[in-house]
């Protein structure tokens, strides 16, 4: 028979199963956090077995739920049976509730990850020469999600000559606009490498097919002070 110090198990289970479900994603947080920003892609081989952990987790918790839950039979017939010990903080339904709040926090994680990256510093914004601005196209490996994008995009912001920069998980990519008088690709390159994720290659937009790229950080080049408004 099931007893209540199953329950505990199970609980432990889902919420190990809920972690690791969400590790690829914590881990460039929490790499961020630290100062050591290479430790972050070394989990992104679980991002394929996230599903499979998420209804790991969650199936786990149900069965511990109703194990919680569950008519506990009482044998009528023995008069003399003694009282039923109360169940010890790690058995009970609280426990239950606050592993359970935590590892739905956990598996949403990739959701709100953003907003514990910090904002690029406000600087003042630079105009490149017409003649000066590039425009690469990197093919990252390694990003998974959100989380991951705001890391590369949180190295990009502090390379000087760096005017904007659009980073896609889905696409695996970073489009990169720069000024190539103040830095060059290989410094842009290491500084993505620099994150864990990897350039697996690049290409060169030509000039007449340069793109915008409106999601990019506050060095999206302002009009020069000879424009017209």
């Amino acid at each position: 028979m099931i007893s209540l110090k199953s329950s505990g198990a199970y609980s432990g289970a889902g919420l190990f199963a809920a972690i690791a479900a969400s590790l690829c994603c914590i881990t460039p947080v929490v790499a961020l956090l630290a100062g050591s920003s290479s430790i972050a892609a070394n989990v992104s081989w679980i991002e394929p077995a996230r599903p499979y952990l998420i209804g790991l987790s969650s199936a786990v918790l149900v069965f511990a739920w109703y194990l919680k839950l569950r008519p506990v039979k009482s044998n009528i017939m023995d008069c003399n049976c003694e009282t039923a010990k109360k169940p010890s903080f790690l058995q009970s339904k609280m426990f239950l509730s606050i592993v359970t709040i935590f590892a739905i926090l956990m598996m949403a994680f990739p959701l709100y990850a953003k907003m514990f990256y910090p904002k690029p510093k406000v600087k003042a914004a630079s105009v490149a020469a017409v003649d000066n601005r590039q425009q690469v196209n990197f093919t990252i490996q390694g990003m998974t999600c959100e989380g991951c994008e705001e890391h590369v995009n949180n190295e990009l912001s502090k390379v000087i000559g760096v005017l904007a920069y659009k980073t896609s998980y889905v696409n695996l990519s970073s489009l990169v606009t720069f000024d190539k008088s103040k830095v060059n690709i290989k410094t842009i390159e290491a500084a993505i490498n620099k994150t864990g994720y990897k350039v697996k290659s690049y290409k060169v937009i030509e000039r007449g097919d340069i793109m915008p790229t409106k999601d990019s950080s506050f060095r999206n080049a302002s009009k020069s002070c000879c424009e017209k408004e």
